[in-house]
């Protein structure tokens, strides 16, 4: 393995200091190095955006920056390659920093595997060289003065692939505390989880959110067909959920969201808005940091997520971080259910009790349980259990 410090030192000693991009967990250990000691890093919404920033910088500085991402992202950046970097367009170098999940012959999960074996292929449809990242400092330090050579002759973008295993561990020590929040976010998944109604449906994000509802589910002995866990697709869980709430409105549907993945595609929450299903919840569990990938922050507690909702035109939005707030909340939520008449007073003076689309923002701590474990079904077995609970 090479140390976080060598990479980001080689690339310095070439003027190289501007880092933006998604946080992934094969890049875990040097997007912690950054965090730590880059004077220009900014963790972007997501990758295209990235590319965008990355571009301004080379514009204003004539310095090549880095935009580190997961193959995931590279879907994301397609349109910026092809149409402002190219050397056809604008020929701005960028170095790619790009972690391969799902590389072929190394088990991953299922959401990764696709993009592992099309990881390199795309790079080449795309007519950008790259280099897999050596595991050994000094021929990954020839590797880097190849790509650095290659960007400043071309001035076009150039890739180091990293697989895992291939940065030396490093821990993150820029750590915001919010002493604050109380509530887990597991926690406040299982509260949020038992106050759905018997015919309501789930529609969770990637990462930590579906593995801990999914551990939900079986440590209370119960299915998982009212949940589609979106395993991939990182910020697209709301318009899924909202395709469903649209064709289904005699159900309630529930986007359990996170603060990245929220933010990643925010134009979601204005499309929501404008077709306001009366049947729609979108909970976004915020703790400011990409969790399932290293912890790197995201500026989610740092924005006011429910005002940005209701002027996309969420019809409600609520705030909370405590436990009893969110099970003060959720009594309005309760379809039929609750017997505390001032509750039911209030459903009747808001509208009838249409409170949706409503945003409900749940302010939970960062972390998660180390012995947390993965969906043991599959997506396709998830798919077709949902389709079914949805015929019903």
């Amino acid at each position: 393995m090479i140390r976080a410090s060598f990479f980001y030192q080689e690339l310095a000693a070439y003027g190289i200091n501007f880092y933006t991009g998604v946080p992934d967990s094969l890049l875990k250990n040097l997007c912690a190095y950054v965090t730590d000691h880059a004077d220009h890093h900014i963790i972007a919404a997501n990758e295209g955006g990235a590319m965008g920033i990355a571009a301004g910088h080379y514009l204003a500085t004539g310095q090549i920056p880095v935009v580190y991402m997961q193959n995931s992202g590279e879907g994301n950046i397609i349109n910026p390659l092809a149409s402002l970097v190219d050397k056809e367009v604008y020929n701005i170098p960028v170095l790619l920093v790009i972690g391969w999940r799902g590389k072929p012959g190394v088990h991953d999960e299922p959401q990764h595997v696709k993009q592992g074996k099309v990881t390199l292929s795309l790079l080449e449809t795309m007519g950008i060289p790259y280099s897999v990242l050596s595991k050994e400092e000094h021929e990954a330090s020839l590797q880097i003065k190849q790509a650095v050579e290659s960007m400043q002759q071309s001035k076009e973008c150039y890739a180091l692939i990293i697989e895992k295993d291939t940065f030396e561990p490093y821990q993150l020590s820029t750590v915001t505390a919010h002493p604050e929040l109380s509530l887990s976010r597991e926690e406040a998944i299982g509260i949020v989880a038992s106050a759905i109604g018997p015919k309501d449906v789930i529609v969770s994000t990637t990462g930590m959110i579906s593995r801990e509802l999914f551990e939900y589910r079986t440590r209370n002995h119960q299915g998982h067909e009212r949940d589609f866990l979106t395993v991939g697709s990182m910020g697209h869980a709301s318009q899924i959920a909202l395709g469903i709430a649209l064709e289904k409105p005699d159900r309630r549907v529930w986007c359990f969201d996170g603060d990245g993945a929220a933010i990643m595609h925010l134009g979601g929450m204005a499309i929501v808005g404008s077709q306001a299903p009366g049947n729609y919840v979108h909970v976004v569990f915020n703790n400011g940091a990409h969790d399932s990938v290293g912890g790197q922050p995201t500026v989610g507690l740092d924005i006011d997520l429910p005002t940005i909702a209701k002027a996309a035109g969420y019809k409600q939005v609520v705030s909370v971080s405590s436990k009893e707030e969110l099970e003060r909340c959720l009594d309005f939520l309760r379809p039929f259910s609750s017997k505390r008449p001032e509750v039911e007073r209030a459903r009747h003076d808001n509208d009838g009790g249409n409170f949706s689309p409503l945003l409900l923002e749940i302010r939970v701590q960062k972390g998660n349980r180390k012995d947390l474990g993965r969906p043991t079904t599959t997506p396709i077995e998830n798919k077709e259990a949902l389709m079914d609970f949805l015929k019903q």
